[in-house]
C-alpha cells in the first residue's frame, strides 16, 4: 500500500508537467499526495474498520476536498444518494492496492476488487482495471514470477503486455482510462529492477504520472518485498497525521505480516 502512495507522491509533480525520461529528482519540494493516496487510504480504513467504502470515500472527500478528484467523482461525493456512474477511468485501479494485500486468496481479491470498485466505477473496463491491478499485487506478494504475473494478466484480462516501455513511450499521452493506463503501469513494473526503478519507469512514460506510478508502486512493493526506507520516511513526512496513522496501521496488520512470510 505504501508503495502505491509513494508512486502517487513522486508522480504528482509530473501529472501536468510530463516528462519522457527516468532521470529526475525522486522527490521534489512540490511533491504532494493527491486523490490517489486519499482514496487508497480511505479503502484501507474501510477494510480495517469494516465500514462501508462508499461512506468512507465521502468522509475522506469532505476532509480533503481539493486533492484533485475528477469531475464525476466530485458530483458523486457531494450527493447524499450516490449511484455508480459507469466510469472506466483509471481511478478504479489507482485506489485498489489495499485489496491485493489484505485478502488471502486470488478469488477473494478479485471479488473484493469488484465490490469496492463498482461503488463508482461500474463499467466493465473499470472493474477489469481494478481487478488486474489487485491481482498483480496478490500474485507478486505470494511469490509469482514476473513471467507468471504477465501471463495471468494477459490471459485473464486480455491486456497486451507485449510492448516494451521504449515502444510505448514515444507516442504515449495523458489518458484517464483504465484501458490505456493499467497495461502501461504493469509494464513499468515488469521491466523494473527494483522499487525505485519501477516508479521511474512509470513516470517516464509521460502520461497520467501520479496514477501510473501509484499502480506500478503497489505491485512493485509487493514483488520486491517492501519500499526502501528513505522513500517510506519521505512518504510519511508528506502525509498528514491522519493519513499516516491509517497507513501505518494497515501496513502493520496486513503488509508487514505478508512481507515477513515471503
Amino acid at each position: 500500500m505504501i508503495g502505491a502512495i509513494a508512486g502517487d507522491i513522486i508522480g504528482s509533480v509530473y501529472e501536468w508537467n510530463r516528462i519522457k525520461t527516468k532521470t529526475f529528482p525522486l522527490f521534489s519540494p512540490r511533491c504532494t499526495f493527491t486523490d490517489d493516496s486519499v482514496l487508497t487510504v480511505a479503502l484501507a480504513d474501510a477494510i480495517l474498520s469494516g465500514a462501508d467504502y462508499g461512506e468512507k470515500m465521502k468522509e475522506y472527500y469532505r476532509r480533503y476536498p481539493n486533492a484533485g478528484y475528477g469531475g464525476l467523482f466530485h458530483q458523486w461525493a457531494r450527493n447524499r444518494e450516490s449511484r455508480p456512474y459507469n466510469s472506466w477511468g483509471n481511478g478504479a485501479a489507482m485506489r485498489i492496492s489495499p485489496v491485493g494485500f489484505a485478502f488471502d486468496s486470488l478469488g477473494d481479491v478479485l471479488e473484493k476488487a469488484k465490490l469496492y470498485t463498482e461503488i463508482t466505477h461500474n463499467h466493465a473496463e473499470g472493474i477489469k482495471g481494478a481487478q488486474a491491478a489487485a491481482a498483480a499485487i496478490f500474485l507478486a506478494r505470494t511469490g509469482c514470477s514476473k513471467k507468471e504475473i504477465r501471463e495471468y494478466v494477459e490471459t485473464a484480462f486480455k491486456y497486451d503486455l507485449s510492448r516494451t516501455l521504449d515502444e510505448i513511450r514515444p507516442g504515449y499521452r495523458f489518458d484517464e482510462s483504465c484501458q490505456k493506463t493499467v497495461p502501461e503501469a504493469l509494464t513499468a513494473f515488469l521491466e523494473s529492477t527494483d522499487f525505485e526503478d519501477a516508479v521511474r519507469n512509470a513516470v517516464s512514460l509521460g502520461g497520467d504520472s501520479d496514477t501510473l506510478a501509484c499502480i506500478t508502486g503497489g505491485v512493485a512493493q509487493a514483488f520486491y518485498g517492501g519500499v526502501p526506507d528513505f522513500i517510506s520516511r519521505k512518504v510519511y513526512q508528506v502525509l498528514d497525521d491522519e493519513l499516516g496513522r491509517v497507513t501505518r496501521q494497515f501496513m502493520d496488520i496486513y503488509v508487514q505480516r505478508s512481507e515477513a512470510g515471503s
